[in-house]
């Protein structure tokens, strides 16, 4: 290597700027990556010539994939090097990006940007908080971890902006295309990058990584196919449910015997870290659910283009990102588990708000407040879950928990985008069918017909759009079958936004149990270690 090369890899532990802004890229695409899809549903609907329900899965699976994957994917970056997993995850996330710039079909956005870039995502998230604690130290580990964070809470308080600007005024195309830009920047530095070595046990749990991925894969697919009207819908369940119980089961054996296991049993006998991969999980899940919800409102029944949903979105996303930042700087002495009750009661009271004026908005702007208060009860929980789960976790332990924590926040995430989306397509099938046949004006011989037609283009068409259509339908006829659709569409999203509700409901009880406990000063530097 020559004089020149030599002086542009820092020595292990120093102050790196470039390297630190690279790892900061790296985790903005990450982050904004869903946000992009979330804002530009409609659009995709209409470039694809598929359905609003095709695209809320693609979305769903890809956290599915990044969930049910990370758990193996952290054990794989130990054998193979976390230098190559963190590349591997990259490229994942590269492929992507240029599937979604260049598909002409859903097929393609399911197996490129979904599952593989689910699995870029699980490779690289444990392999980048590896690369941090490897290539910096001290202070200089912290400020990395500071800006990481910055950028991690940057993108999901930005990118619904980003992405409906992007959308509205180019193509939502560009916006990945742009993620690839930022991709292929990143691993132009790939070589100021030092590789941590692995020293611990390098066996591997074979059968307890293919019961993680079968037993929530089993749960979240089941739902998906639910939604899509496939069969075998509980036996998907079933075993995914029978899958994780037999995980459990696995892993106290295995553990007994002395052997490997792909995670520590013994992690599960606090009932801290018990509550908090409880609590982590359930924000995901209300996260999840209204991320889906209230863009397909804003886009399917507002009309709204993606700049405009962007805009009426980011009350949430903004104030989730400013009360975060306030929180976490604030908190003081009051307790963890406090914060985390107001977190949740407040996520509870806007979507108690939101439900009963969802019939009644015309305007983004009536969802605002509900907004704002839900963001604020989000950004508590962002800026307290993560450091009460990890608490009482020992430092030889503390990555594999922080893999623990990532894996059940990205299944709730997976979870409330499958079950709002499901609930909702479910919710209008039987809407549409029963208000048809109610109709006292719509001819009895048309009724099913005109129930099916509904289902099927509430899918692709927003209420401007479909009014359109009926201009050759007697006016009376064409006003029913309106109403029909309005009226149908506001119920299947209230129903929808059941999911965020009862997330918060279950949330609140859960953060009560954490007031009954003790509190628990941290036993390890816990400084961004839960960065997913």
């Amino acid at each position: 290597m020559s004089a020149q090369a030599t002086k542009s890899i820092p020595a292990t532990g120093e102050w790196n700027p470039r390297l630190a802004i690279l790892l900061a890229m790296a985790m903005f695409v990450l982050v904004v990556d869903t946000s992009l899809m979330n804002v530009s549903i409609s659009a995709v609907v209409v470039d694809l010539h598929t359905t609003v329900s095709g695209v809320q899965a693609a979305i769903a699976l890809e956290a599915l994939v990044s969930a049910a994957f990370i758990l193996i994917s952290s054990k794989v970056g130990d054998l193979i090097g976390r230098k190559l997993a963190y590349v591997l995850g990259l490229l994942g996330y590269a492929i992507g990006a240029l599937a979604m710039t260049l598909a002409q079909d859903l097929n393609t956005i399911i197996i490129f940007w979904a599952i593989f870039g689910g699995i870029g995502a699980s490779l690289l998230l444990p392999a980048m908080q590896s690369l941090i604690h490897g290539n910096f130290e001290g202070a200089a580990q912290k400020r990395v971890y500071a800006m990481v964070g910055a950028s991690m809470a940057i993108a999901a308080a930005v990118g619904p902006l980003l992405g409906g600007f992007v959308t509205t005024f180019m193509s939502w195309r560009v916006g990945f295309l742009l993620e690839l830009i930022i991709i292929a920047v990143v691993l132009s530095g790939i070589r100021m990058v030092k590789d941590v070595p692995y020293t611990g046990n390098r066996g591997v749990d074979f059968v307890g990584a293919a019961f993680s991925v079968v037993g929530m894969g089993g749960i979240v697919l089941g739902i998906l196919i639910w939604q899509e009207g496939g069969e075998r819908v509980g036996a998907f369940m079933a075993a995914g449910a029978v899958s994780l119980a037999l995980f459990g089961w696995w892993l106290v054996r295995r553990k007994r015997d002395g052997k490997v296991t792909l995670i520590d049993p013994d992690l599960f006998r606090s009932i801290i870290f018990r509550l908090g991969i409880s609590g982590q999980m359930l924000q995901q899940i209300a996260l999840g659910g209204t991320m889906i919800v209230v863009p397909v409102f804003l886009q399917m029944v507002l009309d709204y283009n993606a700049m405009q949903a962007g805009l009426s979105i980011a009350p949430l996303s903004l104030t989730m990102f400013a009360v975060a930042m306030l929180a976490g700087r604030r908190a003081g002495t009051r307790r963890a588990s406090s914060i985390i009750r107001a977190g949740y009661l407040l996520l509870t009271i806007g979507m108690l708000i939101m439900i009963p004026i969802v019939p009644r908005a015309n305007s983004g702007l009536w969802l605002a407040i509900p907004l704002i208060i839900a963001g604020a009860g989000l950004g508590l929980l962002v800026s307290q879950l993560n450091n009460y789960t990890l608490a009482p976790i020992s430092q030889e332990r503390i990555s594999e928990a922080a893999g623990v924590n990532s894996a059940a926040g990205s299944f709730g995430l997976s979870f409330g985008l499958a079950m709002a989306g499901g609930l909702m397509l479910a919710a209008l099938s039987f809407s549409f069918i029963t208000m048809a046949q109610a109709s006292a004006v719509i001819p009895p011989a048309d009724q099913q017909r005109v129930a099916t037609v509904l289902e099927e283009d509430a899918q692709i068409l927003s209420d401007a759009q479909l009014q359109a259509l009926l201009v050759s339908q007697p006016q009376a006829i064409s006003d029913e079958i309106l109403r029909i659709n309005t009226d149908a569409r506001n119920r299947a999203l209230q129903v929808a936004l059941l999911v965020p509700l009862l997330a918060g409901l279950l949330g609140l009880l859960t953060s009560i149990r954490m007031m009954r406990q003790p509190d628990v000063k941290p036993s390890a530097d816990i400084e961004g270690v839960a960065l997913g």
